[in-house]
């Protein structure tokens, strides 16, 4: 088999991977429909907030395994360019799945996952920073927003291929976009609060 088929296999397998609805699993299991409580979205902020502290880090280390295991996979078999690839298909496929189009999470657990296997260092001190920021402002959205923005930059600053950077700039955009009405609430002070 080829490094492109095995490549576009990968992808494609990333992509399914990051639309596993993991919000959908831990709210039957808690007890909570998170698209309809809290804020509506099926991420591990709003499980953190409408079902606890148990289920939203459950919720969080399921889907960045959703991001890291593929990433993983195509940096082990594949390498770097095909890596960054992976990781902007999961992500896409968390923020867009095939079975709730448009309806999906923010993607921020699931590109952070992804990051992390790519990035490790960055990540590590992007997750310190956003652990400092959520505790200070008790808004998921502040971290994941200065979090995302912090890991484009570091991408190009390092240096990175044109690859690397583009996949940087796809996981940073739909991250970002799908966090709009977060920026529209924290503008008007309507943002809500994550509790502990």
């Amino acid at each position: 088999m080829s490094n492109s088929v095995l490549g576009a296999l990968l992808l494609i397998a990333a992509y399914f991977a990051g639309s596993f609805p993991t919000a959908s699993i831990i709210g039957m299991l808690s007890g909570h429909d998170h698209s309809k409580e809290g804020s509506g979205n099926p991420g591990a902020s709003n499980v953190y907030r409408t079902s606890g502290a148990k289920f939203g880090v459950l919720a969080v280390v399921v889907d960045a395994l959703k991001g890291f295991i593929p990433v993983l996979a195509a940096l082990t078999v594949l390498g770097r360019p095909w890596a960054a690839a992976v990781w902007a298909g999961a992500t896409v496929g968390h923020v867009l799945p095939f079975a709730r189009w448009r309806n999906g999470g923010k993607g921020v657990a699931t590109g952070g996952g992804g990051a992390l296997a790519l990035f490790p260092f960055l990540s590590v001190a992007l997750i310190a920073c956003f652990v400092v920021l959520v505790k200070f402002t008790k808004r998921a959205s502040v971290g994941s927003l200065a979090i995302t923005s912090g890991l484009f930059l570091g991408v190009v600053i390092r240096h990175q291929n044109l690859i690397e950077v583009g996949a940087a700039a796809v996981v940073s955009a739909v991250i970002i976009y799908r966090h709009r009405s977060n920026i529209s609430r924290l503008l008007h002070g309507e943002e809500l609060r994550v509790n502990g």
